[in-house]
């Protein structure tokens, strides 16, 4: 075979760059990177973490738990308070019985008082009798008051107890780790065996079987886009290959903001713009978080037959 003279080899080039852009219809209508729904979930208990079981690139499923915070000390408060809880009843059922006492006391007080209140009026008792007999009722009356405030004061002693255990439960069952959404882990900041404060971010999580495309048009382009919207997503795979999905645009700024530096448009003169926000399925894992990609308003072209 004869060798390509020169003025054949520009014309092969000029025609493998023409079938290149033939996979481009027209230039992209907005530019932008992928990003995600992004967790970051938090210790919400103090102490030393028994178990830790993230790692990066990990699925996990929603309402696993995936750690556990030492609760020792809590769990032997808890016993104390249990405890205490048991005596405080004992003596608020033996504060109950002492005012039954008294009050059966009362009653025969009361009538006793009142016969020697008749029996003065008649002559038959004397004045130190009756005197006597009152003062008897008096002091129950008295007795039986002091008994009833003995026992508020203990069933409030109780009932804080109660509540204590009940606060003590509630950090038992927080510090257990409990993944809140399904997704793959994407950093983790702690091990097992570290101590850990309340608030401490342990890992980040995020459902990255769809990404989000954050770009940005013109309020040329705005009339355009609805929400709802199918759009078709470019990605640059390298060598000459693009990668293009389809998407749905879920979101678009009311506000304009200026132009981010790292972000072209395809009107460059452009100072305003409006963010907005493409659901781009990825369930093969292709798209990955930072990504630039670019992408197409208008139709989703139809698949042509294989």
């Amino acid at each position: 075979m004869r060798p390509f003279t020169f003025s054949q080899r520009i014309a092969i080039g000029v025609l493998l760059v023409s079938v290149v852009a033939c996979h481009r219809a027209k230039d992209p209508d907005a530019y932008g990177n992928f990003e995600a729904d992004e967790v970051s979930v938090s210790a919400q208990a103090s102490g030393q973490l028994t178990s830790f079981t993230p790692v990066e690139g990990a699925a996990l499923r929603v309402g696993e738990i995936v750690g556990v915070v030492d609760t020792t000390q809590l769990a032997l408060e808890r016993a104390q308070l249990i405890a205490q809880q048991q005596a405080t009843a004992a003596r608020v059922a033996e504060a109950g019985k002492q005012v039954e006492v008294y009050q059966a006391q009362l009653g025969i007080a009361l009538r006793n008082y009142e016969r020697m209140q008749r029996l003065f009026e008649e002559k038959a008792a004397t004045a130190q009798q009756r005197d006597q007999a009152e003062r008897d009722y008096r002091t129950l009356v008295a007795q039986i008051g002091a008994a009833k405030a003995q026992q508020q004061s203990v069933s409030r002693d109780a009932t804080s107890s109660g509540a204590r255990v009940a606060q003590i439960n509630d950090q038992i069952a927080k510090s257990k780790v409990i993944n809140p959404e399904a997704g793959t882990v994407l950093a983790t900041y702690v091990k097992t065996g570290e101590v850990v404060q309340s608030g401490e971010p342990l890992y980040k999580v995020a459902d990255v079987d769809t990404l989000i495309l954050r770009a940005y048009i013109t309020e040329k382009q705005l009339s355009g886009v609805k929400l709802g919207q199918q759009v078709q997503v470019h990605v640059d795979q390298g060598g000459g290959k693009l990668l293009s999905v389809s998407g749905t645009v879920r979101w678009i700024s009311t506000k304009a903001e200026f132009t981010p530096t790292p972000v072209q448009t395809r009107d460059e003169r452009a100072d305003l713009v409006y963010a907005m926000k493409v659901y781009v399925p990825n369930p093969k894992g292709a798209l990955k978080i930072g990504m630039p990609a670019d992408l197409t308003l208008g139709p989703v072209p139809a698949k042509q037959p294989s």
